[in-house]
C-alpha cells in the first residue's frame, strides 16, 4: 500500500485531490494530510473521508521542521504532493512576508525531510519515491492580448509577491533535482475552479454575491484573461504525472478555456438564471446591474494561457471538462452546500472582503 503525504490537503485543490484519489484507489492507498488550517483550510472539505482507516490528518505547519521530521520518522512516505501555499495575489500584495515564509521556507522544509528519508548512503534514492511540487502559471508573468502561450521553456518572470514566492519554490525544487538527483516533478497549472473553493477567488465570489444580490466587483476593465481548469481534471493530471511523468521534469497543466474575467461573470449570471427555478426568490437577485468596476489590482497581469502540449504528448492527459459543463457542476455544488459557504464567509472573511472591495 502506497502512502501519500499531501500538504495543504484541507484547502481547495488539496481536498479535491484527496477525494479524487480515494474515488480512484479506494482502500489500496493511505493518505496523510498535513495542513495548518489557515483561513482557506477547512476540515469540512474532508468530512466524507475523515473516518476512513487509511486517512490521517495532522494539524502541522510545513515550516515546523521538528513536526515534519516526526511525521517522516513515524511513516514511510512513497509520494508527496505539495499543495500547501499561500495562494491569493491580493493577500500577497498586502502581506508578502507570510507568502515568502510558507511558500519558500515551507517547500525547503518538505524537500529536506523527504531527502533525509529517501536518500541512500551512496547518494541514490530508495526506489519508486516521488515528490510533486504543485505550482502556478503565474510564475511565467503576463502575455499580451491575442496569440501566444506559456510553455515549460518560457522565461520565469513573476510580477506579484505571490508569483515570486512560487517561482522561488519552483527553483528550489529544480535545484534539488539538479544538485542531488532528487526524484521530483514540478507542475504549473492554470486557474482552477470547482467545489470547496474559498470565496476570495473570482468564481465562488461571483456565485455567492449574485445569489445574495450583492455587488459583483470587477478589477479594472474586466478584460484580463485567464485559462480555467476544472479541479478534478487537475487532480487527474497530478496522479498521472506521479505515475507516468519523467523525473525532474516540469509539466504545464492547462484547461483550453481562456476567458476574460467579465465573460466569466456574464456566463455565471446567465447560468444561474437558467438553473434557478422561477419560484426561487434568489432568481430575482440575479442582475447585470450588480456588476461594479473597482480600482485595478496593483501589477495586474493581463493574460495567462497555458499550453499543455507536453503533458498530452508524454503522459496522455488532456482536460475533459469544458467550462460550460464545469461551471454548472460548480454551481450545483454550491446550491447543495449553502451551509459550507455561510460558515466560510463569516467572521474574518467579511472584514477582509470589506477592506478589499469597500463594500459590505
Amino acid at each position: 500500500m502506497k502512502t501519500y503525504l499531501v500538504t495543504g490537503g484541507a484547502g481547495f485543490i488539496g481536498s479535491n485531490f484527496i477525494h479524487y484519489m480515494f474515488r480512484k484507489y479506494g482502500d489500496t492507498i493511505r493518505i496523510i494530510n498535513v495542513d495548518c488550517l489557515t483561513y482557506a483550510g477547512n476540515l469540512e472539505n474532508l468530512r466524507e473521508v475523515e473516518d476512513k482507516p487509511n486517512y490521517i490528518f495532522k494539524k502541522v505547519d510545513i515550516c515546523d521542521e521538528d513536526a515534519i521530521t516526526r511525521i517522516f520518522g513515524e511513516n514511510e512516505i512513497d509520494r508527496i504532493v505539495h499543495f500547501a501555499a499561500e495562494s491569493h495575489v491580493d493577500r500577497s500584495i498586502r502581506n508578502p512576508n507570510v507568502f515568502m515564509k510558507t511558500n519558500v521556507i515551507g517547500t525547503l522544509t518538505m524537500l529536506n525531510a523527504a531527502k533525509n528519508q529517501w536518500e541512500l548512503p551512496d547518494g541514490s534514492y530508495k526506489p519508486d519515491k516521488r515528490f510533486l511540487h504543485v505550482s502556478t502559471d503565474e510564475v511565467y508573468g503576463s502575455l499580451p492580448d491575442g496569440d501566444g502561450y506559456f510553455y515549460e521553456t518560457s522565461p520565469i518572470d513573476p510580477h506579484s509577491p505571490y508569483a515570486a514566492s512560487k517561482a522561488s519554490s519552483d527553483f528550489i525544487v529544480k535545484a534539488y533535482v539538479d544538485t542531488f538527483g532528487f526524484p521530483a516533478f514540478i507542475t504549473n497549472c492554470s486557474n482552477n475552479y470547482g467545489p470547496y473553493q474559498f470565496p476570495e477567488k473570482l468564481i465562488p465570489l461571483i456565485i455567492n454575491n449574485a445569489l445574495h444580490g450583492k455587488q459583483l466587483p470587477v478589477y479594472g476593465d474586466g478584460k484580463n484573461v485567464r485559462d480555467w481548469l476544472y479541479v478534478d481534471d487537475h487532480a487527474k493530471a497530478i496522479d498521472m504525472v506521479l505515475e507516468k511523468g519523467r523525473l525532474g521534469e516540469r509539466y504545464n497543466i492547462g484547461g483550453h478555456n481562456e476567458k476574460q474575467n467579465i465573460e466569466i461573470i456574464h456566463i455565471i449570471l446567465d447560468t444561474l438564471r437558467e438553473m434557478l427555478p422561477d419560484k426561487d426568490p434568489r432568481k430575482h437577485n440575479i442582475s447585470d446591474n450588480l456588476i461594479s468596476y473597482v480600482e485595478d489590482r496593483k501589477g495586474h497581469d493581463r493574460r495567462y494561457a497555458i499550453a499543455p502540449d507536453k503533458i498530452k504528448a508524454e503522459i496522455g492527459w488532456e482536460p475533459e471538462t469544458m467550462f460550460e459543463e464545469g461551471i454548472k457542476k460548480t454551481i450545483v455544488w454550491f446550491f447543495e452546500h449553502e451551509d459550507w459557504m455561510k460558515n466560510v464567509t463569516s467572521g474574518d472573511y467579511a472584514k477582509y472582503y470589506q477592506d478589499m472591495y469597500g463594500v459590505k
